[in-house]
């Protein structure tokens, strides 16, 4: 699973990085981080799409919100067993004791 969080966060934080060091034009000296780079490569894309080249960023974003939810069911899934478990404990349902299960069916009532 790790690797799968490797391969969705290197091309996002590639992405998102060169965006907005483009967009708020952090390296003019170098053509690709500055603003004309920025206009240039949305202006392409929005040939390309025949669309609004403005509205390509937040596409792009509505596509990273909807991938990110996507890898964290993904993950939820994998580990349900172990966040049943926490949610149980959170809930104080499931009681840490030497006692073990028999803790889930309540308190025990104090002896006379």
């Amino acid at each position: 699973m790790k690797y799968v969080f490797l391969a969705w966060a290197l091309p996002m934080g590639l992405f998102w990085g060169w965006y907005f060091a483009s967009y708020y034009n952090l390296a003019s000296s170098y053509f690709m981080l500055s603003r004309e780079g920025n206009n240039l490569v949305f202006s392409v894309y929005g040939e390309i799409l025949n669309m609004d080249p403005a509205g390509i960023p937040w596409l792009i974003a509505k596509t990273c919100v909807i991938d990110t939810l996507l890898i964290a069911a993904i993950w939820a899934f994998r580990r349900r067993r172990e966040i049943a478990v926490w949610w149980r404990k959170r809930k104080g349902q499931l009681r840490d004791s030497p006692i073990g299960a028999s803790t889930l069916a309540g308190p025990i009532p104090p002896a006379e």
